[in-house]
């Protein structure tokens, strides 16, 4: 079973569209992020994940702080009815997979649309999980993914 396209969604979920610009998608996912904060407690939050509660603190202030994806799907692994964090963050690394093969993008296409700085090599590397992902390079490579579809 092929996973449902969503405009709006936990971040791991499969996407074909996307706000306008990649700060309008992060700050989508840091407002859901923050309202699990939120319902779940600073403290309480801090205590289940490995999270630097500066960063949760951050969250909740509408900043959007340096999180890895591993840090997003740990808190997102704390709302009801969530997969573990490890099990989110492969799907999210997948969804981004499949999404390249459906917009028939290579790892060359990706990078040459990304407004960040990663080769083709990096790009390849994070979405097969062999080097750790920033949040920021998550949104990014699924803005361009998903922007093309």
């Amino acid at each position: 079973m092929w996973p449902t396209a969503v405009v709006s969604g936990m971040f791991y979920e499969q996407r074909t569209t996307v706000p306008e610009t990649p700060a309008d998608l992060r700050a989508e996912y840091d407002d859901q992020l923050a309202s699990i904060v939120e319902q779940r407690g600073l403290e309480d939050t801090a205590d289940r994940t490995d999270v630097d509660p500066a960063v949760l603190e951050a969250l909740l202030e509408d900043g959007s702080p340096d999180l890895s994806l591993a840090d997003a799907a740990e808190i997102q692994a704390l709302e009801d009815d969530e997969p573990d964090a490890e099990t989110i963050e492969t799907m999210a690394c997948e969804h981004l997979l499949l999404g390249m093969t459906t917009a028939v993008l290579d790892v060359d296409a990706v990078e040459s649309h990304l407004e960040m700085e990663l080769d083709a090599k990096e790009v390849q590397q994070k979405i097969e999980r062999r080097a750790p992902m920033s949040f920021e390079e998550y949104v990014h490579l699924q803005h361009v993914i998903a922007g093309r579809m």
